[in-house]
C-alpha cells in the first residue's frame, strides 16, 4: 500500500518574541490560512495537519481550523516531538513531512522534490534545511513516524523535544541522511523571510500584500525576485538575531 504521507505544521500562539503571529494578516488572511493552503497545492501530500496545544490560548488555531475544513491534533506545549509524533498517530500518517507555522511563504514545490527523493531512494531522513542554501523560511523536514517514535523512546534531550527532527542529521551513524541544496536563483542562504519578530512580519505582509494579488501560488523565486527588487524591505529585519540550532 502507498505510504499516507502528510505535512504537519507547528504552530501555537504563545511566541516569546512575537505572541499570535500565527494569526497576523497577510492580504485579508491569518498567515497560517496561507501556509495550510500554500501545502495543499502538493500533489504528493495526502493531507495538512495542524499540530496546535492543548492551551486555551490556541482556541483561535482550532477555530481557524475548522473554518477552514484543515485537520488538526492538540498536545503537548513543551514537547513539541512528542505532539507530532501523537498527530501521526492520530491520523495514521506513515510518513512526515514537518514544517513550523513561521514558515509562511513555504514552497509546494520544494515539497514534491524533497517527497520524490524520500519515496524512491535509501533515506531515512531528507531536507532542504539542514545545511542552509535557500532562504531561510523555506525549511522542510521529511522522515517517518518510525523513526520519530525511535528518537522519542531514545532521547531524553530536551533540544530533540523542543526542535523535533535534529536528532536525526546529528546521528548519521542511525540515520541516513539527505539535504537538498538551493541552485539558481533559489540559492540564498543570506535572505531570512522566517516569521519571528514584529520586523519579519512587516516585510513577510509586504510580500503577500504586493504578490498575492497577482498570483496565489507565488513561489520561492518570486519572493527572493521581489525583495531583490525592493532592498528597502531587509532593513525591516536588520538586527534580528535567530535562534541558531547547531
Amino acid at each position: 500500500m502507498k505510504p499516507k504521507v502528510v505535512a504537519i505544521i507547528e504552530a501555537r500562539m504563545t511566541s516569546t518574541r512575537l505572541p499570535g503571529k500565527v494569526l497576523m494578516q497577510g492580504c485579508g488572511k491569518p498567515l497560517l490560512q496561507h501556509m495550510i493552503e500554500r501545502l495543499k497545492r502538493s500533489k504528493h501530500l495526502d493531507d495538512v495537519i495542524v499540530a496546535t496545544t492543548v492551551n486555551d490560548t490556541d482556541d483561535g488555531v482550532v477555530e481557524l481550523c475548522e473554518e477552514i475544513g484543515c485537520s488538526y491534533f492538540r498536545g503537548s506545549e513543551d514537547d513539541v516531538l512528542l505532539r507530532v509524533l501523537n498527530a501521526a498517530k492520530e491520523f495514521s500518517v506513515d510518513v512526515i513531512v514537518e514544517t513550523t507555522g513561521d514558515c509562511p511563504f513555504i514552497d509546494w514545490r520544494h515539497i514534491d522534490k524533497l517527497i520524490d527523493i524520500y519515496m524512491t531512494q535509501d533515506y531515512d531522513f531528507v531536507s532542504n534545511a539542514t545545511e542552509r542554501s535557500f532562504p531561510d523560511g523555506f525549511d522542510i523536514r521529511i522522515f517517518s513516524q518510525k523513526a520519530l517514535q525511535e528518537v522519542n523512546d531514545i532521547s531524553n534531550d530536551p533540544l530533540d523535544h523542543e526542535h523535533v527532527a535534529i536528532y536525526f542529521p546529528r546521528h548519521p551513524d542511525k540515520y541516513k541522511c539527505f539535504n537538498l541544496k538551493a541552485d539558481g536563483e533559489e540559492d540564498r542562504p543570506d535572505l531570512e523571510v522566517t516569521l519571528d519578530e514584529i520586523g519579519d512580519y512587516k516585510l513577510i505582509k509586504a510580500v503577500f500584500d504586493a504578490l498575492y494579488p497577482e498570483n496565489e501560488d507565488f513561489s520561492c523565486v518570486d519572493v527572493i525576485r521581489y525583495i531583490d527588487a525592493h532592498p528597502d524591505l531587509m532593513k525591516l529585519t536588520k538586527g534580528i538575531k535567530r535562534k541558531g540550532i547547531s
